[in-house]
């Protein structure tokens, strides 16, 4: 869909701002306002909404942000929850259940808005366990027991605790490891394009040639390694297209690459982000993770740190593994787009997250220093038959 942004008019427009309305981020229209058009105060509101969603703040609508509003209609205890087939229930009513059920210990996966086989199972399970019938719907009866209970879990996230104990459980070794690396973009969409002199740099092609160079160094260090796309595909693959292929893969670890843009030419560096939510609901492993290829890319490039950060798109909300997107330099900065067109840079980009990955599945107490891990020797020890410990 076309984003709808400030001066568009019609039905669409005036749904978002009864949603707006709705969570009071927006008046009501009065007689100078007509509730459909998408004015200045409807365009700060959409902002607030993007922020409180972790969504990028453009202030439209688009795609994204368009299904989290109508996910937002929805609020605990409006409406019986239980596991939907084919179409599952979807709703912030959904996420409050799911961050409910992991404060109290019950493991639902990522808190991702989605009523599914997994939600349904630890719902069946409070069940049991207060004495109500296990059918894993969420009823008036369930929905009060929930209200009535305090924390099962206290001393730490029940959540991390899962997460760290199964990346712990797995091992330090990447050799066997599947990891879905994303190009962003692609087919119709080149996301940033700058001109330079009698040159055209894409950022749908700098990522795809980074992810190539990234595809080279995991395989030789052991990890089976799967492209979301080629290098000129026809059409650009929706974001919950690229979580869903991930998830049937059964993948251990999800990197999107991307470029960033700024209107202003002296924003520069990079960023690294993981899913989360404004109330402090995360992936682990994901943070973790995020924080790693933050660190070895800052210390092995030189780019400007711009930290990690939690965010709810859809392709880090949908992944169910430890997945993070990188912002590797801004393409509008020149000295960023100096560093990002020399393929010795992408080179050392695609070492830091090696790294940044190896780092993760070793033990808190066995970690490295950042800069230290010598991606060779980690492909010198698969190719002489010995698994890198």
């Amino acid at each position: 869909m076309r984003p709808i942004r400030p001066g568009d008019q019609g039905t669409a427009v005036r749904e978002i701002r009864a949603v707006l309305t709705g969570l009071d981020l927006l008046a009501p229209a009065d007689g100078r306002t007509s509730c459909d058009e998408f004015d200045a105060d409807t365009e700060r509101a959409v902002r607030a909404f993007q922020q409180s969603r972790g969504l990028s703040a453009d202030g439209r609508v688009g795609e994204e942000t368009w299904r989290a509003l109508d996910a937002a209609r929805w609020r605990f205890g409006a409406r019986t929850l239980y596991h939907a087939v084919p179409e599952p229930l979807i709703g912030e009513d959904v996420r409050s259940l799911q961050e409910r059920l992991l404060e109290m210990g019950y493991d639902v996966g990522r808190a991702d808005a989605i009523y599914g086989i997994r939600t349904s199972r630890a719902v069946a399970q409070f069940q049991r366990e207060v004495g109500l019938k296990p059918d894993g719907s969420c009823g008036p009866h369930t929905m009060g027991a929930l209200r009535r209970l305090g924390r099962k879990v206290v001393g730490g996230r029940p959540q991390w605790l899962r997460e760290s104990d199964a990346i712990r459980q797995s091992g330090p070794t990447l050799v066997g490891r599947t990891v879905v690396v994303d190009p962003g973009h692609g087919g119709t969409d080149p996301g940033v394009v700058v001109p330079d002199g009698l040159l055209r740099w894409t950022e749908a092609d700098l990522v795809h040639d980074l992810a190539s160079r990234l595809e080279g160094r995991l395989a030789a260090a052991g990890v089976r390694v799967q492209l979301t796309r080629g290098p000129a595909p026809r059409t650009c693959l929706p974001d919950t297209d690229r979580a869903q292929l991930a998830n049937s893969l059964g993948a251990d670890v999800f990197i999107s690459l991307h470029a960033d843009r700024h209107a202003n030419p002296a924003a520069e560096g990079v960023a690294t982000y993981h899913y989360g939510t404004d109330n402090g609901v995360t992936s682990a492993t994901g943070e973790r993770l995020a924080g790693l290829v933050q660190r070895e890319i800052v210390a092995r490039t030189g780019l400007r740190d711009c930290r990690s950060h939690a965010k709810a798109w859809d392709l880090l909300r949908l992944t169910r593994m430890p997945a993070v997107r990188v912002e590797v330099g801004y393409l509008t900065s020149p000295a960023d787009r100096g560093r990002l067109v020399d393929p010795r840079f992408r080179d050392r980009v695609a070492e830091a997250i090696v790294a940044a990955v190896q780092r993760m599945y070793l033990p808190i107490e066995r970690d490295v220093p950042t800069g230290s891990i010598d991606v060779s020797e980690l492909r010198a020890a698969v190719a002489a038959g010995r698994v890198p410990d």
